[in-house]
């Protein structure tokens, strides 16, 4: 999915001062692969996470990271791997911009870890990146939807769809089964996601002949949206597009109904929280979103870790990015299975070799560019729910 950026340049400046760092800070045989005692055949592998447990975000991390350890609690239980049990060290980036980076040089530098796993949102995953490619070390995002994440080089990979797909299934969404011609798009200027996403859904829509009655901005943590809410109605729009997360796209759909804006309100997998029905409630009525995962859809893999979820998690039901947790765990120790090794080149090798791993969210296989392809879900909320819609394949 996602995060705030700084920018294109400031945030390669940023990265390439922490790779530095993180280079200049470590004695030579400290650097690179070596540095993670990647080669060690005994004790427990370690395996890093870093994750938005607090924060703006924070219902994104914790729930994939309850995924993430779940799976890692049932790989140990079932023996481990290479006869070796998994050690998950995670960490908490607050949902705050050059935390991920810190936190990816101290776990690599000081933990040693084969790998990392992280994040939902996708500026935060491209700092990380930025380090995790510098040291060698791979690194999977569960649920990082920006192309550019994987973009950054052939140790980071990812496990979920990407914005150019959900950005074209949206734009069919919108007027095959909206039946929306004229559609309105508000993003939010600060995050990558939101600003990949919005232009994933244009080109499409507008291909297809619909017409963009505005294109209004925010900037995430902005809370009164009333003003381009009202520029937006005067335009008199079919629908709304709205590529942010839920914070912000939980108060824009209530303030948009106080506004007398009945059409529909959509979005994409940044929407996908139970906080957005707290934030909205009634007034989610007619939106919809789209996202990687739904319960509702029955498949042997997914009605067990729905299963196992409720059973470790006091009876709560897993959503996308739980899912998505908990597969990134699963193909990340599949991968140390194939390759026989800790060490990261093969461990990357083993990565992108990935075809056909059955998961949670679908059958992963990881393409030249380390993405996989996948279908994804339309979610709606009724009587204060979320209700799976329909299915759209690649």
């Amino acid at each position: 999915m996602k995060s705030i950026h700084p920018g294109p340049r400031r945030l390669f400046l940023h990265a390439t001062l922490v790779v530095a760092a993180l280079l200049c800070g470590c004695k030579p045989s400290e650097t690179g692969p070596a540095s993670t005692g990647a080669n060690t055949t005994s004790g427990p592998i370690r395996i890093g996470e870093f994750a938005s447990l607090a924060g703006s975000e924070a219902a994104f991390g914790q729930s994939s990271h309850q995924g993430t350890q779940l799976a890692i609690e049932e790989i140990n239980k079932a023996g481990g791997v290479l006869g070796r049990q998994i050690e998950l060290i995670t960490e908490d980036n607050q949902s705050k911009q050059g935390e991920s980076a810190t936190i990816a040089k101290k776990l690599i530098s000081r933990d040693r870890v084969v790998a990392l796993l992280g994040e939902v949102a996708s500026g935060r995953s491209i700092e990380a990146a930025y380090v995790c490619q510098a040291a060698g070390i791979p690194m999977v995002s569960p649920s990082s939807t920006n192309p550019k994440v994987t973009e950054i080089g052939d140790f980071i990979f990812r496990v979920c769809f990407i914005d150019k797909f959900q950005g074209e299934l949206l734009a069919k969404f919108a007027q095959r089964t909206l039946r929306a011609r004229k559609v309105a798009v508000l993003s939010d200027v600060s995050a990558p996601y939101s600003v990949g996403l919005a232009e994933f859904f244009t080109k499409p829509f507008l291909a297809a002949g619909g017409t963009l009655t505005a294109e209004q901005k925010y900037q995430t943590k902005d809370k009164d949206f009333r003003a381009a809410l009202t520029a937006i109605k005067a335009t008199e729009p079919d629908a709304i597009f709205v590529p942010g997360y839920y914070t912000e796209a939980g108060l824009i759909v209530a303030q948009a109904r106080q506004l007398g804006l009945t059409i529909p309100i959509f979005g994409g997998d940044g929407w996908e929280a139970p906080q957005l029905i707290e934030i909205a409630g009634p007034a989610l009525e007619n939106t919809f979103y789209s996202t990687h995962y739904s319960p509702q859809v029955s498949s042997p893999e997914s009605n067990a870790f729905t299963k196992a979820f409720q059973a470790r998690y006091n009876g709560a039901i897993p959503d996308a990015m739980a899912a998505l947790g908990y597969d990134s765990a699963k193909v990340l120790v599949d991968a140390i299975r194939r390759a026989g090794s800790t060490d990261p080149a093969k461990l990357k090798e083993a990565l992108a070799a990935t075809k056909d791993f059955a998961g949670v969210t679908g059958k992963t296989t990881l393409d030249a560019q380390r993405n996989a392809t996948k279908g994804a879900v339309i979610m709606t909320v009724k009587d204060g729910k979320f209700l799976f819609v329909d299915t759209f394949m690649p």
